[in-house]
């Protein structure tokens, strides 16, 4: 007789051991359910090629025969998240729940056995894996005892089931990984989160002091300007404090000049870098220079002939190298002194820009100018042209006909210079056809000021006619009434409404309109006044007479 316990030779395949959402673990590989001395640790996984070898299982109430290990092995569904239960069909009919205890509880503690009238039963167990043990029993044989009949034989059919305490427990679980690694994740950004700035105090008399000290020192300015910025934007500034805060301002503005000489001091050490660079990169060309002449006499035929031919090629290769690091080397000190020419006649605009002078007749005499240097610039291109003109003679005077890459840099240099000089004729052209533009443009703009000026006289000339016309005329329709009113307005002293005149007239005349008669009064500004009365919603204009005024001042 084997001890009741159940031996495997090896371990059945396992679902993924972690939830690819929340990388949480979700179950545990399968492992020998009865090897004694088991924790919850499964044991090293084992190679999948490895044949399963199940054996006879002997309990004290029944016998499990292992199935056909060539047999293809049953359906079974997908393994629910969280699952603790299994079901078990294909009990024999005379399997009690005491047997099943006895079978499947040495697979782990169970929960609860929920057994059905026919031949299957529902098991949970305490803990995931103990589901890995439980599945290994499908496909067993079961007979009770030593009896063969029909009621006490069934083979095993045990298979995963969705349970509803199982996936709350499951959700739970993960909900609480879940928080634990929200939580796990905020510490580590409060760990790794910069420090939050010093809260800056209120203002105060003591504070202020303090303040107006650091300001006034150049190391503490930055840190003292912002607490002033904070206090101005909170609104700490009132009439009691007022002074103190434009003490404080007139501090910081004194601290402009200590930036302007901080600047000027960076700027001198910034050209004095220059000029150290650029006196450094000169002597450096310089001794390219005595490196290439070097190469150029050692190539010469006196000394050419006596040179192998392994020495020759290392001289060639050199020599190319040395003349394109020196030509490199060249073109950086030339952009660097266009550079300042272009920085030198910047300048030059500019003082010779004057704000006052505004118009065409400053655009012109800047293009003279611009013309001027353009031409002197062109002067040099040519001077510098015939100059290698002349050395490209000599050359071929003295040197074999090996030197063809000498030739064709300098022949390569003529060209560059041709077409400068070509555009600069281009752009010179160009700048005569504006200045001849603009002095078209310029008579042009006098002819219209001319025409300009002569519509305005004969404009002001009409306006001038209009105005006699206008006076005279209403004077001589008007006299009456305006005479008419003036004794009104004689008789009271303290003025009349334009509605009080214009009832009083249209007694004697009903044709009049109060409009003509605001129009009249308002043309005679030596005979009536309007003044304005009363406060407020009883504010009133009247018209007051006031032709005895003038007589009484002459």
């Amino acid at each position: 007789t084997v001890h009741p316990t159940l031996r495997f030779s090896c371990v059945c395949a396992s679902p993924s051991d972690f939830d690819s959402g929340l990388g949480m673990m979700t179950g545990i590989a399968p492992m020998n359910p009865m090897m004694p001395g088991l924790g919850y640790v499964p044991p090293p996984p084992l190679p999948q090629d490895l044949p399963i070898v199940k054996e006879i299982i002997h309990c004290q109430s029944c016998t499990l025969f292992p199935p056909n290990p060539h047999l293809p092995s049953p359906a079974m569904r997908e393994r629910p998240p969280g699952c603790k239960t299994v079901f078990v069909g294909g009990l024999p009919e005379n399997a009690t729940e005491a047997l099943i205890v006895e079978v499947f509880g040495q697979c782990g503690d169970i929960i609860a056995i929920r057994k059905s009238k026919k031949n299957f039963c529902h098991i949970r167990f305490t803990e995931e894996f103990n589901v890995d043990r439980a599945l290994f029993l499908s496909g067993y044989r079961m007979r009770l005892g030593s009896s063969t009949d029909k009621k006490d034989t069934g083979r095993l059919h045990v298979d995963f089931a969705q349970a509803r305490d199982d996936l709350y427990e499951w959700e739970c679980r993960q909900r609480m990984f879940a928080r634990e690694e929200r939580h796990r994740r905020r510490m580590e950004e409060d760990r790794f989160r910069p420090p939050s700035p010093p809260l800056i105090v209120h203002y105060s008399d003591h504070e202020c002091n303090q303040l107006g000290d650091k300001i006034k020192d150049e190391a503490a300015f930055a840190e003292a300007v912002r607490v002033l910025l904070t206090w101005v934007e909170r609104g700490e500034v009132n009439r009691r404090n007022a002074n103190n805060f434009y003490s404080m301002i007139q501090s910081s503005n004194s601290h402009i000049r200590q930036l302007m000489c901080q600047k000027a001091t960076h700027e001198k050490e910034m050209e004095e870098a220059k000029d150290k660079f650029k006196s450094a990169l000169s002597g450096i060309l310089a001794q390219f220079e005595q490196i290439v002449s070097v190469f150029h006499a050692a190539s010469k035929q006196k000394a050419w002939d006596h040179f192998s031919k392994a020495q020759r090629k290392n001289l060639d290769v050199w020599r190319k190298q040395a003349e394109e690091i020196r030509n490199m080397q060249n073109e950086e000190l030339m952009g660097i002194r266009r550079e300042e020419e272009m920085e030198m006649s910047d300048d030059d605009m500019e003082d010779t820009h004057n704000p006052d002078e505004s118009g065409p007749v400053s655009q012109a005499e800047a293009l003279k100018e611009e013309n001027d240097s353009l031409r002197c610039q062109l002067d040099a291109y040519r001077n510098e042209v015939e100059l290698l003109k002349q050395e490209q003679g000599k050359n071929q005077e003295h040197t074999p006909p090996q030197h063809s890459e000498e030739d064709t840099c300098r022949q390569q240099q003529l060209t560059f210079l041709q077409q400068a000089l070509q555009g600069m004729q281009k752009q010179l052209l160009k700048m005569c056809e504006e200045m001849k533009q603009r002095e078209a443009e310029m008579e042009k703009t006098v002819e219209d000021k001319h025409q300009l000026e002569s519509q305005v006289k004969s404009l002001k000339e009409g306006l001038q006619s209009l105005k006699t016309l206008t006076t005279h005329t209403p004077q001589v329709s008007l006299s009456p009434s305006s005479g008419i009113i003036s004794a009104f307005l004689h008789v009271h002293p303290f003025g009349a409404s334009i509605e009080y005149i214009c009832s009083y007239l249209q007694q004697l005349n009903t044709k009049i309109n109060t409009g003509e008669v605001d129009a009249l009064l308002g043309r005679l500004p030596c005979t009536f006044r309007q003044e304005l009365t009363g406060v407020g919603a009883s504010l009133e204009k009247r018209w007051k007479f006031c032709g005895f005024e003038g007589i009484m001042i002459t």
